[in-house]
């Protein structure tokens, strides 16, 4: 089962029966299903047109809930509409279904979850990840904002900040490996900067750019992970690199600082490096601290601590560690680093495995696992 594929064909397929009738809560609804229904039949009997199939499948699903609500008139009206048989228009509906789910109606926490999961095609859990709550906090969200745009017109669709936080959101989730969906997210966000001549468009473009450059070398050739500082930087697409450098250097022009062009220069900082001991992370701190100033977040002030600790040293690091939540994504993991550096082998060793232990993929988990074992082994010789 192909699952790339069933991701790619799902925003079109939303949209063919959007633009036919459909409700957005409900045809999401309905694909879904479709989905499900892919991954049962398509291994022993797959389609010849797989997007036809789907629109197929999808729309009849969509009649069956149609059915249980709905005057015989209008059932009759849009059994008419049924699409004909064979392939489906070639139209990517993607970027307008991004610009619709971010709907006025919807707060922009709930129009990013309600894009991720059902054009993103993400899970409830990730998305959850992604926004540092409870899956079933997520779940719960995402439910309100399908009952809010349920029966509304999408002749209004959202602002551009807030599609923008759902292209990168989308992007970090493809860059981690987990779903292979960040070469989507820039194309996507190449279309709208190709539109619209807007600075935070053009950063988020150059940030996707400068970390997609790297992502050949971020694994191993068994899958493991490869840290930043352990990269071959001969791997690295410069090409990509050259191109996100000129485009964040137009942005920043502007002297309109904001939380992309903030971390599109950090990125750029360290694919500018030739090598990880030639990277200047004292100017990748004060980027920290514009980010941290613009945005307020804990994750900011946690990659900060890895950069105070490369600048200043490692109880530098630990110090600037010590104000944040060890409930935190990857502290553990951060603070496990530092303490190595420190020289503290069996502490680092012992908050490796319990960063292990709460990664949240599996490439990860086993990179930190990794780590364990190694400082422990070192600690019996």
């Amino acid at each position: 089962m192909n699952e790339v594929l069933l991701r790619s064909l799902t925003p079109s397929v939303l949209g063919i029966l959007v633009r036919r009738g459909a409700d957005f809560a409900a045809a999401e609804d309905a694909v879904q299903d479709a989905l499900v229904e892919a991954v049962r039949v398509w291994p022993a009997d797959p389609p010849r047109d797989p997007k036809g199939w789907l629109v197929t499948v999808a729309w009849r699903r969509f009649l069956d809930a149609t059915r249980a609500d709905t005057a015989r008139r209008r059932r009759e009206d849009l059994v008419e509409d049924e699409p004909a048989p064979g392939p489906a228009p070639a139209v990517d509906d993607t970027l307008q279904l991004y610009f619709l789910c971010a709907h006025p109606s919807l707060t922009p926490s709930s129009a990013v979850a309600l894009t991720l999961r059902a054009v993103g095609g993400l899970t409830t859990r990730q998305i959850a990840l992604a926004y540092l709550v409870p899956e079933a906090t997520m779940a719960q969200r995402i439910s309100r904002a399908k009952r809010t745009v349920s029966g509304v017109r999408f002749d209004q669709p959202g602002d551009v900040a807030t599609v923008l936080r759902v292209l990168y959101l989308v992007f970090n989730e493809g860059y981690s490996g987990d779903v292979d969906l960040a070469a989507e997210a820039i194309r996507l966000t190449r279309q709208i900067a190709a539109a619209i001549d807007h600075p935070e468009v053009a950063a988020l473009l150059a940030l996707m750019l400068l970390h997609h450059a790297r992502r050949a070398a971020r694994t191993a050739p068994d899958g493991s992970l490869v840290p930043l500082a352990e990269q071959d930087r001969g791997r690295w697409d410069t090409e990509s690199i050259t191109e996100g450098v000129k485009i964040l250097q137009t942005a920043l022009a502007r002297d309109r600082l904001s939380e992309f062009q903030a971390q599109a220069a950090i990125a750029a900082l360290h694919a500018d490096a030739p090598t990880a001991e030639e990277t200047d992370w004292v100017q990748i701190v004060e980027w920290y601290d514009e980010l941290a100033r613009l945005t307020d977040s804990p994750i900011v002030r946690l990659n900060r601590a890895v950069a105070v600790g490369e600048a200043d040293g490692p109880r530098a690091g630990l110090a600037a560690l010590v104000a944040l939540d060890d409930s935190l994504p990857r502290h553990a993991a951060v603070a496990a680093y530092l303490h190595e550096r420190d020289g503290d082998l069996a502490t680092a060793a012992r908050l490796y495995a319990e960063a292990a232990r709460k990664a949240p993929n599996l490439a990860e988990r086993d990179h930190l696992t990794r780590q364990a074992a190694r400082l422990n082994a070192r600690g019996c010789r």
